[in-house]
């Protein structure tokens, strides 16, 4: 061993200075790797995330949370009472509302809720001056941005409905904007506060065939980092939640697998790992959170094999097949064929 040694440093003192600058910042790229790396596995194997006692559980503050009808905000609602907070819970469907208040109401009975009704599509100026109106006299401690909408199915943009690309617009960029502008000062008094804008792997991933869902979901993790600047001084976390297939209706996905979790456990690692970057952690980008495990190890693969363009493609392939067999589903469905023939 002390001969090997002694040959390797006999090579770099007589190799010309590029070898050795070379020799360094391989060995400094190997060091990045495997710091980087190791954040991932600590961060969501390991490390708790930031208590949810620091933005007011349990100590009468509120969480406002869109797209609370079903699915990922249902959940999000539903847990955040849990934790000890109470939710006002936002979205179209009064009646969908009144039925998931009423649950959270019978599974916790100390827990204050309150509905709002508005559709972010065609919400106006009017519309947002009603929600400012019902959130002013609340302690809101914890914003989830869960409101969503993605294209009917993949498409590409030429062929893409025009009015269906305003919704996406209007429901994930701007009510996301409008809604964080109405809460803010109120946290900002009280120097406290957590903002969760649920974004997508579509965001990271630039994805063809979802070209206007993939643009807003990029938009929220850069709005969020600026954001998060911005409000740092004023004891507020601003976090993005990156997040690959949960089982729900807007990724029209029913069971639950490796890749895909159910609300209510995908829920719990978001709540679990507050202020971690988990698997974000190897690609260092700005508030930033890949909490479920295995998308944590998945965005890690994706960033460190640093070759977009792989998974580009390979998500363009996919979406030309999931058209084909939605155009396929939709004719059998106009023909009026069932569903499953009779053998």
């Amino acid at each position: 061993m002390d001969t090997l040694q002694r040959e390797l440093q006999s090579f770099v003192k007589s190799s010309p200075w590029w070898i050795s600058a070379l020799v360094a910042l391989g060995s400094l790229g190997a060091a990045k790797f495997a710091y980087q790396s190791l954040s991932v596995f600590l961060q969501t194997f390991v490390l708790p995330g930031t208590s949810l006692k620091k933005f007011g559980a349990k100590k009468g503050a509120w969480a406002v949370v869109t797209g609370a009808s079903d699915g990922i905000g249902k959940e999000f609602a539903t847990q955040l009472a849990g934790n000890g907070f109470h939710v006002l819970l936002v979205a179209r469907n009064a009646a969908t509302l009144a039925a998931v208040s009423d649950e959270i109401k019978a599974k916790y009975p100390n827990t204050q809720t309150a509905v709002h009704t508005i559709d972010f599509a065609a919400a106006d100026d009017a519309a947002y001056e009603a929600f400012a109106k019902a959130v002013e006299t609340l302690d809101v401690g914890v914003l989830v941005n869960n409101v969503g909408k993605s294209h009917a199915y993949p498409a590409y943009l030429f062929d893409t409905p025009l009015d269906e690309m305003r919704d996406i617009v209007q429901i994930n960029v701007n009510a996301t904007l409008r809604v964080t502008y109405t809460i803010l000062p109120g946290m900002i008094r009280r120097k406290r506060g957590l903002i969760l804008n649920i974004g997508s792997f579509a965001g990271a991933v630039p994805s063809p065939m979802l070209a206007t869902y993939s643009g807003t979901k990029a938009f929220l993790a850069t709005f969020t980092s600026a954001l998060a600047e911005e409000v740092r001084a004023h004891k507020i976390t601003v976090e993005h939640v990156n997040t690959h297939f949960v089982v729900s209706k807007l990724s029209k996905i029913r069971h639950a697998s490796l890749l895909v979790p159910t609300p209510k456990t995908y829920v719990r690692s978001v709540l679990g790992k507050i202020g971690l970057a988990c698997g974000a952690a190897y690609s260092g980008r700005p508030e930033t959170s890949t909490p479920y495990w295995s998308h944590a190890l998945l965005d890690w693969m994706i960033h460190a094999v640093a070759m977009p363009w792989v998974f580009i493609t390979y998500t363009h392939n996919l979406h030309k097949d999931i058209r084909r067999r939605a155009l396929k589903k939709l004719a059998k469905s106009q023909r009026g064929e069932p569903k499953h023939r009779e053998k």
